[in-house]
Formats: structure tokens, C-alpha cells, sequence
């Protein structure tokens, strides 16, 4: 079964707080956390997520899966470290080397938070093979990263295949996460590729009943 972690980024910050118990209560798996700086993407979403971190630690014990969209990441890893988040995502694109993609790994795995290293669609999925035994999970991005809303872009699955039998291969154990466009119409060929974790924002917050999209997401 796939897990589902439900995006704020299509969030309304009025009455936030019903929104996170109502996801809790129709079992979201994780709550997915969109951290832009206006840098790394042109959208600025820093002040909007970190009131919805504090909101989601006050009320819910779910795990937080936070996504670093951002250019300084150590950064944004210290301001997220107080929340004790279950895993921290980071862009490849976002570094310079690959020096500096494993000593963010390091760092990040240091702090005791599980790591995720997230592509976007113009990149090749094998460049990060070799970052896949020190990794919890990874990310793929399925529409451009930086906008809700967004329709998913198919051929960004055929990462998620490739990756599979990557770690089939290897004897691997890292997550595969999908984010972008994934509603009830997509979802079938999200779970055909192989994902394990889905990342689903408007096409939860968008429906009437929360319970009852996350259980056919599920299915």
C-alpha cells in the first residue's frame, strides 16, 4: 500500500488548525512541508510553513516530512531541527558538487533525522545512484517544483521504475516519494511506477472529504 503525505502547500492559513486534526483523523501518513525561500524557486513559502510546523507539533504527533526547496539548506535544517521532524528532503540541484551533497547527507544524518535527496524533472535520475546507500529516501519530483496545482508530468515515473530496479539490483533500502499532480485520477499510474510514499496536496485539501479521498488514494 502507498503512504500518503499530504502537501500545506495549497493550505489556506485560516482555520489551519481544523485542516490538521481533519488529515490526522482521515490518516494521512505524514504531513509533507514545502519550505521555499524565493531563491531555489520563486515562490516564498518560509513564514506560511513554519506556522503550520508549530500548529501541527501542538496538536498531532504525526510525522513531519519536510522538503527543503531552498538554497542555504543547512540553514532551514537548523530552523526545522527544534520540530524533530522524521525526515529532511534537500535538491541535488540545489548543490554545487558532490562534495557538497554528501556533507549535507552527513550532516543532516548527524542531527539523528532521517535524509531524502529530491530531483527535479530535468534531471537524470542516475546522477544521484551513487548517494543511494547513504539515504533514507528519494524524492521525485513529478511536476516542476515551486507551484501547487500543477498536471503531472508522466514521464517523471519511468525515474520511479528505474530507481526501483536500482534497488532491487543492489539490495537497497531507501523510500521512493512522488510529489506533484497526484490526485485519484493519477494515482493509478503513481502506484504502477512503484512509489512508496505519495505526496498529495490540492487533491486532498480540494475535496470535501478528506477520510474518504485518502482511503481510495490508498487503495
Amino acid at each position: 500500500m502507498v503512504e500518503i503525505s499530504t502537501s500545506f502547500l495549497s493550505l489556506e492559513t485560516y482555520n489551519a488548525t481544523k485542516h490538521i486534526y481533519n488529515l490526522e483523523v482521515a490518516h494521512t501518513d505524514y504531513f509533507h512541508i514545502d519550505v521555499m525561500d524565493g531563491k531555489f524557486v520563486e515562490t516564498n513559502t518560509e513564514e506560511r510553513m513554519k506556522g503550520y510546523t508549530n500548529q501541527i507539533k501542538q496538536i498531532s504527533n504525526l510525522p513531519i516530512d519536510v522538503h527543503l526547496l531552498v538554497e542555504d539548506i543547512e540553514k532551514y535544517v537548523e530552523e526545522y531541527m527544534p520540530y524533530m521532524p522524521n525526515i529532511i528532503t534537500f535538491h541535488y540541484e540545489a548543490c554545487k558538487n558532490k562534495e557538497e551533497v554528501c556533507n549535507l547527507i552527513s550532516y543532516i544524518k548527524d542531527k539523528g533525522v532521517k535524509v531524502g535527496l529530491a530531483i527535479s524533472p530535468n534531471t537524470q535520475v542516475e546522477k544521484i545512484y551513487e548517494f543511494l546507500p547513504f539515504i533514507h529516501m528519494v524524492l521525485i519530483m513529478t511536476v516542476e517544483p515551486g507551484k501547487g496545482g500543477q498536471k503531472l508530468i508522466p514521464e517523471t515515473l519511468e525515474k520511479v521504475k528505474k530507481l526501483n530496479e536500482f534497488r532491487n539490483e543492489n539490495n537497497l533500502e531507501f523510500d521512493i516519494e512522488a510529489d506533484g499532480g497526484i490526485n485519484l485520477e493519477t494515482m493509478p499510474s503513481v502506484r504502477d511506477s512503484g512509489v512508496d510514499i505519495a505526496v498529495v496536496g490540492s487533491g486532498i485539501i480540494k475535496t470535501e472529504d478528506y477520510k474518504e479521498t485518502i482511503k481510495l488514494l490508498k487503495e
